[in-house]
């Protein structure tokens, strides 16, 4: 997921992009912590995600109060 397509969502889907992040994240620490997990690398890729939307949302907030 790159900067630029977050750039193109409204507000609300950044919210909801966000919020599966964050389940997904969830998940994967659930998983790295049974050894469950094959690809340790999804976790560093979502967390970076994860800073990616928040950036962008505050980024667009910051739009707003202008």
């Amino acid at each position: 997921m790159k900067a630029t397509e977050l750039r193109n969502k409204s507000v609300d889907e950044l919210n909801g992009e966000l919020i599966e992040l964050r389940r997904a994240q969830f998940s994967l620490r659930m998983q790295l912590a049974t050894q469950q997990l094959n690809k340790v690398d999804q976790v560093k890729k979502t967390r970076r995600d994860i800073a990616r939307v928040r950036t962008v949302l505050a980024e667009k907030s910051k739009e707003q109060a202008k």
